[in-house]
């Protein structure tokens, strides 16, 4: 059996039933992140499994920025409340309250280079269509204002896109760029057409996925026991995967660049390869089929170069 991590129903559960039903807006959006099933015993509790491409960045987060974000959770109760309220009245998962974190750290103050504005970063010709004024007073620095109109936004790009992490990216980089890398891809699945997207929305979208998981609880131990049994099962869920087992100093960045393959794609794949290496013990490495190939043919200078780059790193 899988470790799963254990969360309690509330966690993605909304706040009104009736809302719920009469949207038609569920936890399917939430599919590309979790795996999620109802467990029948008494708690009613779900089984939450995290998508294995998020792991090793949410790791990362975590240890960056975990300390402060934990922090928030005492003095951000009365802005989730307010937001909880509005994001369920309009049938919006209240999970993307956390968007609004990582938009602005909820800071109704923060202006961008661009010009968005507010606790949820809303662009000038957005709230003039929503409805907000932007003279005398900017009404996008109004908390209930603005999470109306943000949650106006966040409904429209479902409705569009079918997925909230999609909805996520759409909301930092656009709408007609989200499409077109849909189109180019042929899919709706955020972690196939990534790397068609900046990396600022890349990263914008993981950073919601990290702030999540910090404020609904999951710890790094419990990533640590998802992760080796999740790394695995992207070679069985994705086609053109193979496995190859590896020990020695290999170190990611040498390989990406034999490989020619972006270094953010392989550590999605090999999360912690670096560090489980270190310590001597043999990794599974993960990689596509072309890629795998040419890692059969070139491995001892790989390892060579790899082992060469840590003793120029430690000069």
């Amino acid at each position: 059996m899988k470790p799963v991590l254990f969360i309690y129903c509330l966690l993605f559960c909304f706040n009104s039933i009736a809302a719920q039903d009469s949207l038609n807006f569920n936890r399917i959006g939430f599919s590309s992140l979790f795996t999620v099933q109802q467990v029948p015993d008494k708690d009613k509790s779900f089984v939450i499994e995290m998508h294995p491409k998020a792991i090793s960045f949410v790791q990362s987060y975590m240890e960056k920025e975990g300390a402060g974000l934990r922090k928030m959770k005492t003095w951000a109760k009365p802005y989730f409340n307010l937001y909880d309220e509005v994001l369920t009245a309009n049938g919006v998962p209240v999970e993307l309250k956390y968007l609004s974190v990582i938009e602005s750290h909820l800071s109704s103050q923060v202006v961008s280079w661009a010009g968005a504005a507010g606790p949820w970063q809303i662009m000038p010709a957005e709230a003039t269509r929503l409805g907000l004024k932007l003279l005398p007073n900017d009404e996008r620095m109004d908390y209930q204002k603005s999470t109306q109109a943000a949650a106006t936004i966040l409904r429209e790009l479902y409705q569009q896109f079918g997925g909230w992490l999609l909805v996520v990216a759409a909301y930092n980089g656009g709408a007609g760029r989200l499409s077109k890398a849909i189109e180019k891809k042929k899919t709706k699945d955020f972690w196939a057409l990534q790397y068609e997207l900046p990396l600022e929305t890349r990263n914008h979208v993981k950073k919601f996925i990290a702030t999540h998981a910090i404020f609904e609880g999951v710890s790094m131990t419990e990533l640590d026991k998802n992760q080796s049994t999740q790394t695995a099962s992207i070679s069985t869920a994705s086609s053109g995967m193979e496995k190859i087992i590896i020990s020695g100093r290999f170190n990611a960045k040498t390989m990406a660049i034999w490989l020619k393959m972006p270094l953010t794609y392989l550590k999605e794949l090999n999360p912690n390869m670096d560090q489980q290496l270190a310590t001597g013990k043999s990794y599974t490495l993960v990689l596509p089929s072309k890629e795998a190939k040419l890692f059969e043919a070139h491995k001892n200078q790989i390892l060579q170069a790899s082992i060469q780059s840590l003793y120029l790193d430690n000069d």
